[in-house]
């Protein structure tokens, strides 16, 4: 899927698209510093029924969110330098008890998931808009 994104009520439109395709409990979300993955992480939750403050998880490296199905778990791994410091933060817990994990910068961990089925979203900033591809 890919979609366009001009401003910030596109946002809407593209996770009306994604929830319905929503399939897996693992969302990797790529895009450079800025690109949205933040924002769209917000409206995101907020159609999923939670009801909590979505902000980005740079410093804490994990946000958890309640929504109505279950718990979700918002990482940014952009600051951890190698898988050990990926396993440290516990993250195969979330994985197993989470109806849904966001994780932003997923590189350093992306090759730990081969076997295991998930969505990747990759966020484009070209200046004017915002190239979304969802798969």
């Amino acid at each position: 899927m890919h979609f366009e994104i001009k401003n910030i009520s596109d946002w809407q439109n593209v996770v009306n698209s994604i929830l319905p395709e929503l399939k897996h409990n693992i969302l990797l979300l790529k895009g450079n510093l800025g690109a949205g993955k933040t924002t769209f992480t917000q409206f995101l939750l907020k159609n999923l029924g939670s009801e909590d403050e979505v902000n980005s998880p740079t410093y804490s490296i994990v946000n958890e969110y309640k929504s109505p199905k279950g718990k979700i778990y918002h990482f940014d791994l952009y600051r951890l330098k190698n898988i050990d410091e990926v396993y440290d933060i516990g993250i195969e817990e979330y994985l197993d008890n989470s109806f849904l994990c966001i994780i932003e910068w997923p590189e350093v961990y992306e090759d730990e998931l081969y076997g295991l089925e998930y969505h990747s979203m990759s966020i484009n900033n070209t200046g004017e808009s915002r190239e979304i591809t969802f798969e």
